[in-house]
């Protein structure tokens, strides 16, 4: 006769542990699931390193996850790319990793963007996120991020890879070092001339291709997101510092950074106002009628982001007048009618009320993003407008996250 087997409570309740999805994570004395679940984050760039971000995530149970990118898959992301297939060639890279990442993970919820970061994305984005992770290519749109991230007052986990090596760093322009701080005068150069040049030569510097490996990315972008877990359960993190990854000889280090006293990109926007209208129904004129009620008549608006104000062509010699973000004018659109040159775009940055063909036009026909945030200044005076009213367009799904 066989022997009859009793299940007591305790084994009934460790099986049902084992087949909890995150059973062995919360072996981790200090892990806390729901915390992950509950967590915001934002994913800028969608490329190799983007890819392994959004998997890692995913696999770790992170509920609510923003990624944006502009491009679309090429055959070479391949190579390099987990979340990516044949048949998903030229189309939205934030759109098919999102959807695959969802695939890891039923439970994330996940809202992808189609759009230059430096010019479309607006700074609610940024408000809304607990913290920031970067898999970028380029210092443009990495200082960018780094001023976006310090206005709303948030840490960002930059990763970068070439070749066999990479660096993952952490950056709290609160309280220390930032991205900028890092950068050396040759960088700047190399920034300056790729922001001054003209749209075709923009267009161009744009297609460099930085070689990488899948394996290397998948290093960077773990100790990135190893990073973030802690920080979101206020365990220590490599704020200010960087963690090297040398591929060729397989050796690591941390590098620490020194906070630049003449850095401008270490304050918070505040205080903010959350207004109640979008980018697309707010004209200039009402806003700066609002600051100059808050702030005093001699009040002015700072865009915080460069707009197209006109095309001036020095072969013809004639200028036409486009408000516009400049990540939304192409090469085409860029050159002269007449003569098929290309032409030199004029930017500015803060509105005054002196040019009086703005006032009546919106913040959208500008070139100002949804949910972005500009900021009244009268002297060292200062207040933020969120444009609110584009919250739940802009995050979608998200926006119902409480």
């Amino acid at each position: 006769m066989s022997e009859l087997i009793r299940i007591g409570p305790e084994a009934t309740s460790a099986a049902a542990d084992e087949d909890d999805r995150f059973a062995r994570f919360r072996l981790i004395g200090w892990w806390d699931q729901p915390r992950l679940a509950a967590a915001r984050v934002l994913v800028i760039g969608a490329g190799a390193l983007g890819n392994e971000i959004l998997k890692d995530l995913a696999l770790l149970g992170v509920g609510n996850v923003f990624v944006a990118d502009r491009d679309t898959v090429e055959n070479s992301n391949l190579s390099r790319s987990i979340l990516f297939r044949e048949r998903d060639r030229g189309r939205s890279k934030a759109e098919v990793a999102a959807e695959r990442a969802v695939e890891i993970y039923p439970g994330l919820r996940v809202r992808p963007f189609t759009g230059n970061v430096v010019y479309d994305l607006g700074l609610g984005v940024y408000r809304w996120a607990d913290i920031i992770l970067g898999g970028l290519d380029n210092r443009e749109a990495r200082v960018a991020i780094n001023q976006a991230a310090a206005r709303a007052g948030k840490v960002w986990i930059d990763g970068a890879i070439e070749r066999l090596d990479g660096v993952a760093r952490v950056f709290d322009p609160a309280t220390g070092p930032c991205y900028e701080c890092t950068m050396g005068e040759n960088d700047w150069k190399m920034l300056e001339a790729r922001r001054s040049c003209a749209l075709l030569s923009r267009g161009e510097m744009e297609q460099g291709k930085v070689p990488t490996t899948p394996t290397t990315a998948s290093i960077v972008a773990g100790i990135q997101v190893q990073e973030a877990v802690k920080y979101l359960h206020g365990l220590d993190v490599i704020a200010g510092q960087g963690f090297v990854f040398d591929g060729t000889h397989h050796q690591s280090y941390l590098v620490t950074y020194t906070r630049r006293d003449d850095c401008p990109s270490h304050d918070a926007d505040e205080p903010v106002t959350v207004l109640d209208s979008g980018a697309a129904s707010t004209r200039v004129g009402d806003l700066l009628d609002r600051a100059r009620a808050d702030l005093g008549p001699e009040a002015i608006l700072e865009a915080g982001r460069d707009l197209l104000g006109s095309l001036r062509c020095e072969s013809c010699g004639e200028e036409e007048p486009v408000f516009a973000s400049l990540g939304r004018v192409t090469e085409e659109q860029g050159r002269c009618p007449r003569c098929g040159r290309h032409r030199t775009p004029s930017m500015f940055h803060t509105i005054d009320g002196r040019r009086a063909e703005l006032l009546d036009m919106t913040l959208a026909a500008i070139g100002i993003p949804p949910w972005d945030i500009l900021v009244g200044r009268a002297g060292w005076e200062r207040r933020a407008y969120e444009l609110g009213g584009d919250r739940d367009a802009v995050l979608g799904p998200l926006g119902s996250e409480k």
